[in-house]
């Protein structure tokens, strides 16, 4: 995740680069269930209405939660298909809450309504997330269920109206990119508090439509109105948070950014950038699915570490006899392309390694999804790109759906 604010507070107000601390332990993302009721065009899980076999028991969960506290995960994020389906969620936040994780909630909002909102305010969920991923007509297609945005945009005003943390997810595509301002526009109206902006990354749903992946120049224009719009917040002294996710070369184009509007800001800035390093699935940022299987992050469902049933996840995240795992903690990491040529890799760390998996069949490759040119990252131009493959699905390391 790229903290755009955290970034835009420190060109407002520079602090001097401290020693870097890492995380204790993974933040861990966790599909408790897979049974959805949206069928939306970018999910990862390809989450269907109906029940699916061999899911983890609540007593499974508790036992895995004290594993993952005794390694120093710090941070919980509850997810599906849509959490809110599972008959113990509460419990199993409950739980969290109790032995003292950061317990987030994501959520396609649409199942939160008068008749659950005070349970879950009494959970005291540090944040709860909820998709938009446009206004009422582009967010009805893209969940595929006429009504969804006002539920969701429900679901969110009941939250904020509680005193809950909650954020706005929007997936950028080229299909939605259009209603982005506007977006924005009802972020600030409704006073929500952050706004994540998620990169299409290619998984699931999300990969059969990869096609309609944001361009580059509709990617770069979606990024100049999010960094404006983040400093204009700050400027004016409104708390309001926003950040990336699945693109880590919007660190690099943080920083042309920057050389634009405050060039003496450029050095102090890329320091932070280096130290935050990019990419840090498999290091930093870990899924477990609904099954009990461990994934480097939520876009590797067909690639299983090991399961929790079998051995505990502390066990199985140490373990770097998988290459792909001996790889992502390489460091660096030996990435191809124009992404092992670039001249701000210790700012981005290249970027996702899934779509170059999925286009490429080689994870190590360059991401087709970088957006900078090669003369904004210090290549020679004329290079040829990796080219968009025809989509062929991975085989999936799973139980049949």
């Amino acid at each position: 995740m790229f903290r755009i604010t955290q970034y835009m507070r420190e060109i407002a107000h520079p602090t001097p680069l401290q020693p870097k601390r890492n995380p204790p332990g993974p933040v861990v993302i966790w599909n408790l269930i897979r049974r959805c009721n949206l069928t939306c065009k970018h999910c990862y899980s390809i989450s269907a209405d109906k029940d699916f076999a061999g899911e983890l028991s609540t007593t499974e969960v508790y036992g895995v939660m004290d594993d993952l506290r005794g390694f120093g995960v710090p941070v919980l994020i509850l997810s599906g298909g849509e959490p809110l389906l599972r008959e113990d969620i509460y419990d199993l936040a409950r739980r969290a809450k109790e032995l003292g994780f950061y317990v987030g909630l994501s959520t396609n909002g649409t199942l939160i309504d008068e008749s659950n909102i005070e349970r879950i305010a009494a959970i005291g969920f540090d944040y709860v997330g909820i998709s938009l991923d446009g206004l009422r007509e582009t967010h009805d297609i893209f969940r595929r269920k006429q009504g969804a945005f006002d539920a969701s945009l429900h679901g969110v005003k009941l939250c904020r109206d509680a005193g809950i943390k909650i954020g706005v997810r929007f997936t950028l595509t080229q299909d939605n990119a259009k209603d982005l301002p506007a977006l924005l526009k009802l972020v600030d109206d409704e006073g929500i508090d952050k706004f994540y902006l998620s990169h299409l990354n290619y998984a699931g749903r999300g990969n059969k439509n990869r096609g309609h992946d944001a361009f580059l120049e509709t990617t770069r224009n979606a990024m100049d109105l999010l960094f404006d719009t983040c400093w204009e917040n700050i400027q004016n002294g409104v708390e309001k948070e926003f950040v990336t996710g699945n693109n880590d070369a919007d660190g690099v184009y943080l920083l042309h950014w920057v050389r634009r509007r405050f060039p003496e800001r450029e050095a102090a800035l890329r320091a932070k950038l280096a130290q935050w390093g990019g990419n840090s699935s498999g290091v930093n940022v870990a899924n477990i699915d609904n099954l009990g299987n461990v994934h480097p992050d939520t876009f590797w469902w067909h690639h299983n570490l090991g399961n929790v049933r079998e051995r505990p996840f502390s066990e199985i995240w140490n373990d770097t006899s998988d290459p792909l795992m001996a790889g992502l903690k390489a460091v660096p990491r030996v990435i191809k392309g124009r992404c092992g040529e670039c001249s701000y890799f210790d700012v981005c760390g290249g970027n996702t390694r899934v779509r170059a998996l999925q286009l490429t069949d080689d994870p190590w490759q360059e991401d087709p999804a970088c957006y900078m040119s090669d003369a904004e990252i210090g290549l020679d131009s004329g290079r040829e790109r990796v080219k968009m493959a025809p989509y062929i699905p991975v085989r999936r390391a799973r139980a049949a759906e």
